[in-house]
């Protein structure tokens, strides 16, 4: 049971660093890290001991923990590439949305709220002239967490409302 323990150990302590600092090991481009290696140390060390304090035969101790953690080194390789491939990491651009000015907005600051699918929640906005509460704003660009806006003309009905029937 010793060398489950050790081994179990020495996996737990390289996943928590491979984690905290980055991998420290990274083998055959990306195949094996750390993370995935110190878990599949750990899964070997977790179930030796486990069938160990249940009076397992010996043979079953070495190949069960074998095979499960040869099993989890290979699959938090594929695990990491599904989860990164599934993040697309750009956000949507406002540039173009339509909303509604919730405060005076000014060259300095002012508050907007848009009628985006994403935007849930209102944004900092300026504009090149003094825009009032409660008016139709269009957004013409993004500078930092900013939009700039301007005044939506009646002509600039955003495209996705339907016209009622004549």
């Amino acid at each position: 049971m010793v060398p489950f323990i050790a081994v179990g150990t020495a996996g737990l302590v390289l996943l928590l660093v491979s984690l905290a600092f980055g991998d420290l090991v990274d083998l055959f481009d990306g195949t094996f890290t750390g993370a995935g290696l110190g878990a599949g140390m750990a899964v070997f060390g977790a179930v030796g001991a486990i069938i160990a304090v249940n009076d397992g035969p010996l043979v079953l101790m070495y190949v069960v923990s074998g095979v499960l953690g040869l099993a989890v080194l290979a699959a938090v390789p594929l695990a990491v590439r599904v989860v990164s491939s599934s993040d697309d990491g750009t956000p949507s651009s406002p540039v173009g949305l339509h909303g509604t000015a919730r405060s005076t907005i000014t060259a300095a600051s002012g508050e907007v709220s848009l009628d985006g699918p994403h935007e849930v929640e209102t944004r900092m906005a300026f504009a090149d002239y003094q825009i009032t509460s409660g008016a139709r704003v269009r957004v013409v660009d993004v500078q930092g967490t900013r939009v700039k806006v301007e005044e939506a003309g009646p002509c600039d009905a955003p495209s996705d409302v339907d016209e009622p029937p004549r």
